[in-house]
């Protein structure tokens, strides 16, 4: 009950942590958190059951925790190989790869200390297998508020700018599958606001690279004018090069222009980016003040695993020193246990 009761509060702290503010990250921690702790608190019950039918459950809930870095390993595996025969071969691509090699890596190094009984392979086993876990744990911990975070953030009616964030084009300068299905979901949400009485302009977001001829931001003007967007209601934003860009000078657009329902407090907007890259581009937004939640379009479901791997790396960065902090606590915690235990 102790354990379920913590679950419980996690969960609470979850919830008032979404409403303060649907963006932050700490609402992925309070989620895994509350998530993790539930099932613990599950396996004491279902191990307090009286019967077979108590243990069994048990038993398939051990099972599946057990199997879970397996089978995920063998799907990242599986995946990697699939991103290396479709898209280009450069390391961003093969982390899936790399992903699930590390862990069976882990497995197996787990294995084979419990079969030798090695004191010092124990040892980097146990190291290795408490930061592969905290890491494991903020990365379950994303992927699952983030796909939360899609399905609940509120478009609002009163937007008056929807910000489409660029993501390279091709090599003849033109827009991409994956830069078009952008667009389309952003003239569809202009078209939602439309509908309720609001003609929001949009902004299109992005520089010009050193490989591309024209920046982005003219390349997605010209694919939405050329298919009846009103040319009018767009604005050009072409100097960013990266996300935080994207958003800032998007927001000096906005800024510049004021906001007639709200000029104290600045204008809502709708940011418009690809599906695993909407809580990212959320995270920062809150820390850009931006007042807007971010949706996603589409993408092809076998290069989702390897962008997000991209994103949540992304984020653990941008909280590098806690994460490091601890993951360092991690890793010498059990050193110098073994080195006390030796004196």
């Amino acid at each position: 009950m102790f354990t379920l009761g913590l679950a419980a509060l996690a969960f609470v702290a979850f919830l008032a942590s979404v409403v303060a503010d649907s963006r932050s990250f700490r609402n992925a921690v309070f989620l895994g958190l509350a998530l993790a702790l539930g099932t613990l608190g599950l396996a004491d019950r279902l191990a307090a059951m009286p019967g077979r039918q108590g243990h069994l459950l048990l038993l398939g809930l051990v099972l599946l925790v057990a199997l879970g870095p397996f089978i995920a390993a063998c799907y990242l595996v599986a995946n990697g190989v699939t991103m290396a025969r479709r898209e280009r071969l450069r390391p961003a691509n093969l982390l899936p790869l790399v992903t699930g090699a590390g862990i069976l890596a882990v497995i197996g190094l787990d294995l084979a200390a419990d079969q030798t009984g090695s004191v010092k392979l124990g040892l980097l086993a146990t190291v290795t297998t408490l930061v592969f876990g905290y890491v494991s744990f903020l990365l379950v911990s994303y992927v699952i508020y983030a796909w939360l975070y899609g399905q609940i953030a509120a478009l609002t009616s009163r937007a008056e700018y929807v910000i489409v964030l660029g993501t390279g084009l091709g090599r003849r300068g033109q827009v991409t599958p994956l830069l078009a299905s952008r667009l389309d979901r952003g003239r569809a949400v202009w078209t939602a606001l439309a509908t309720r009485g609001r003609r929001p302009v949009m902004i299109v977001s992005g520089g010009q690279g050193s490989d591309e001829q024209v920046p982005e931001a003219a390349a997605m003007a010209r694919y939405l004018i050329e298919r009846g967007f009103p040319a009018d209601r767009l604005a050009c934003e072409d100097r960013s090069g990266t996300t935080e860009e994207n958003l800032a000078f998007s927001k000096e657009i906005m800024d510049a222009a004021g906001s007639a329902d709200s000029p104290k407090r600045g204008p809502r907007c709708v940011i418009v980016t690809s599906n695993y890259h909407v809580f990212r581009t959320a995270i920062i937004a809150r820390k850009t003040g931006i007042r807007g939640q971010v949706t996603g379009a589409r993408t092809a479901g076998y290069y989702w695993p390897s962008a997000m791997l991209r994103e949540f790396a992304a984020v653990f960065l941008r909280y590098g020193v806690v994460n490091l902090g601890i993951c360092f606590a991690l890793a010498v915690a059990p050193v110098a246990y073994a080195l006390a235990e030796r004196t």
